[in-house]
């Protein structure tokens, strides 16, 4: 397996714990602020990169699908609305976030459509040929092993099943990229300090965000891999992109 400048960035640079310890780590510490952070730090734009996300699996109709990095569910919850499915499972390594998933899911009234366990990208606790569909929302840049986890993520499709992956991009547009880099530098880890007390956080998330092999690079791994009719569309002038590959 190729291990990317990404798998490399950790949130606690002095600490001696691995990428997938610390991130779980980070996540439990701002779990309390985590949905409020990502809608004012998009405008609630991040509610419309997860629509469009999802909207590519609309033809599909899958009936079964892996929201792998669920966070507190806010995809699974809105797949669940669009798609319809039978059956959502939600994995993450944090249990702070899931916690808050888990309430989530019971105010939706969904319980009997969306479970979330505790589980990783790199050991996925489910057969092969198990879901019609994998989504991940901005967790890949979180994987410890990038390659690692995208394969355990094809064994566990159905052939013919979609993967669909919503991660942050860095923008082309030289004045919006001077904007978007402003912005990831000084605006959101003095948020994060704050507001979540957990200044580390964002300043992985810029860190993880510039060293993340995104559009073609990425589109590359998934053909290394064996995904078929890959695929990106980047959305808010690049500063979003999605990621779509068949098994």
């Amino acid at each position: 397996m190729t291990t990317f400048e990404h798998d490399r960035v950790v949130p606690f640079k002095s600490s001696k714990l691995g990428k997938k310890e610390q991130v779980a780590q980070m996540f439990d510490d701002i779990a309390f602020r985590y949905d409020f952070m990502n809608h004012f730090m998009s405008a609630g734009i991040d509610r419309k990169w997860r629509k469009k996300a999802i909207g590519l699996l609309v033809k599909d109709q899958p009936k079964s699908i892996l929201d792998v990095a669920t966070g507190t569910a806010d995809m699974a919850i809105m797949a669940s609305g669009i798609l319809k499915p039978d059956r959502i499972v939600g994995i993450d390594i944090s249990e702070g976030m899931l916690e808050i998933g888990r309430k989530k899911i019971q105010k939706a009234d969904l319980q009997g459509t969306i479970e979330l366990l505790k589980g990783d990208s790199e050991t996925i606790n489910f057969e092969d040929n198990s879901f019609d569909a994998v989504t991940v929302a901005f967790g890949v840049r979180n994987f410890e092993h990038l390659e690692k986890g995208l394969t355990e993520i094809k064994r566990v499709l159905k052939p013919g099943g979609k993967l669909v992956v919503l991660e942050c991009s860095k923008p082309r547009n030289a004045f919006a990229r001077w904007i978007y880099g402003l912005h990831m530098k000084i605006v959101a880890p003095s948020m994060g300090k704050l507001i979540s007390k957990n200044r580390n956080a964002y300043e992985y998330l810029d860190a993880s965000i510039n060293k993340f092999p995104e559009g073609k690079n990425f589109l590359n791994i998934l053909d290394n891999l064996g995904y078929t009719n890959t695929f990106n569309k980047t959305l808010s002038l690049g500063i979003c992109s999605i990621y779509c590959g068949v098994k």
